[in-house]
This record gives structure tokens, sequence and C-alpha cells, in this order.
């Protein structure tokens, strides 16, 4: 069986995932009832987060941009 990371399942829940790969996790929620669960999970916090009314602080969004920067690097060289 396939084990799909939880990047895979939010790209699946924000319907950016390939067509060949929707058809796979699909296929393996028919069969996995602890992928069912992870993809519960996600798709609840995705609900909770929609209803934040509050901004994250500069520093962190700054924070995660830098990271991204140098991650993007590391890839990059």
């Amino acid at each position: 069986m396939t084990k799909f990371t939880p990047e895979e399942l939010l790209q699946y829940l924000y319907a950016e995932s390939t067509p060949a790969q929707v058809s796979a996790i699909k296929k393996a929620l028919e069969e996995d009832w602890t992928l069912r669960e992870k993809l519960a999970v996600l798709s609840a916090s995705m609900q909770r987060l929609d209803i934040v009314q509050e901004s994250p602080r500069t520093e962190v969004v700054l924070n995660i941009l830098n990271y991204a920067r140098m991650t993007a690097e590391e890839v990059i060289n």
C-alpha cells in the first residue's frame, strides 16, 4: 500500500494534486481507514483555520519566508 505524506494529503484537499495522484489517494482512502482518519484531521484543521480572524505576527511571516528561501537555496545548490 502506498504511503502518502501530509503534504500530499494537503495538496489533495486543496485540489492541487495531479490526476494520477488524486486517483491513487481515492483508491487508498477506500482501503485504508487510518488514511481516512488522517485526511479527516487535516480537513478539520483547514476548516478551523478558515474561521481564524487574527493575522500572524510579522516576525512569524518573515521567519517562514527566510526558512523557505534557505531551503530553496539548498535545493538549488
